[in-house]
């Protein structure tokens, strides 16, 4: 049988109503998400069917509703099916750590909506803004980034890097873009994984000591250096640091097995299939976008 590794997405995969197929169309996948919903106190059911792209863009409930979304096709799907390892971009690695058994599904969604909210408020203290840098050299794309001010924030791969930082350095970088480069600014509320996120990170810090951790029950990537992590609680504190830190799904993507595997992204998917179609040649990238994609997968 083919491996298959499961991947989490993050901020930014969410679209309006994608909930609605899953919810009408897969066995207990409601049950999943109502139970989702009063640990992070959220309306999630209906966020993601009938809220529109505006409101789920806001950080303290696009956060929450994408990592409870993987979580609940992770519960409905695999419940029968052997999964090698998981990873996740980003806020989903909180669904990663819950579905390697590190933490319960409802202590990932509420350290979520923690997390989330402490960040939507950090970002509301001062105008920020990220954008994604494609293509062009490595070095002089990074030069560029720190002769603004900017920080990176997202090591993306397949010759994608995502800048953060003061929104009129953002616009400044749009503006003249390194060279061989395209600049699109992102969708986010503010600077996530850079020094401006640091009130969020003490937040979460507090809230993740009163957590139950255990080890990974399978392979479990993590985004600090892209390596298999054994620990849970070493997980669970990169967790924290991540909120300052950049993202190596690059390093992720580099650390994936040699042997041909079933590239499986959880709902709401797309960016990191696209990412690693480029990226990893042994890879077959499956992403769940609605449930019949399921039937991509190997029995």
């Amino acid at each position: 049988m083919t491996m298959q590794i499961i991947a989490c997405p993050g901020q930014g995969s969410q679209t309006a109503g994608f909930l609605v197929p899953w919810l009408s169309e897969v066995e207990g996948f409601r049950a999943v998400m109502e139970k989702l919903s009063l640990a992070s106190d959220l309306d999630l059911v209906s966020l993601g069917t009938t809220a529109d792209d505006a409101e789920i863009k806001d950080t303290a409930i696009a956060q929450p509703l994408i990592v409870a979304s993987s979580i609940a096709a992770h519960r409905t799907l695999f419940r029968d099916s052997p999964i090698a390892g998981v990873l996740g971009h980003s806020v989903g690695e909180f669904a990663a750590a819950a579905i390697a058994g590190v933490i319960s599904d409802e202590e990932a969604i509420r350290l979520v909506a923690i997390r989330a909210r402490a960040m939507a408020k950090a970002a509301a203290e001062h105008p920020t803004s990220m954008a994604a840098i494609l293509g062009g050299d490595p070095t002089e794309v990074m030069l560029a980034v720190g002769a603004l001010g900017l920080e990176i924030a997202n090591h993306n791969g397949a010759g994608q890097l995502v800048a953060a930082g003061d929104k009129s350095k953002i616009a400044a970088l749009i503006a003249l873009p390194p060279a061989k480069t395209r600049v699109i600014e992102l969708k986010v509320a503010g600077a996530f994984h850079t020094s401006y996120m640091e009130p969020a990170r003490l937040e979460l810090n507090e809230a993740v000591a009163q957590v139950a951790v255990t080890d990974p029950i399978m392979k479990l990537w993590s985004n600090v250096d892209g390596q298999l992590c054994g620990s849970g609680q070493i997980f669970i504190d990169s967790l924290v640091s991540q909120v300052t830190s950049p993202v190596r799904w690059d390093l992720c993507m580099a650390n994936l097995p040699e042997d041909n595997f079933d590239f499986i992204e959880l709902p709401p998917a797309g960016a990191l299939t696209g990412l690693v179609k480029r990226a990893v040649p042994n890879a077959n990238p499956i992403a769940l976008k609605v449930p019949t994609d399921f039937e991509r997968v190997t029995k």
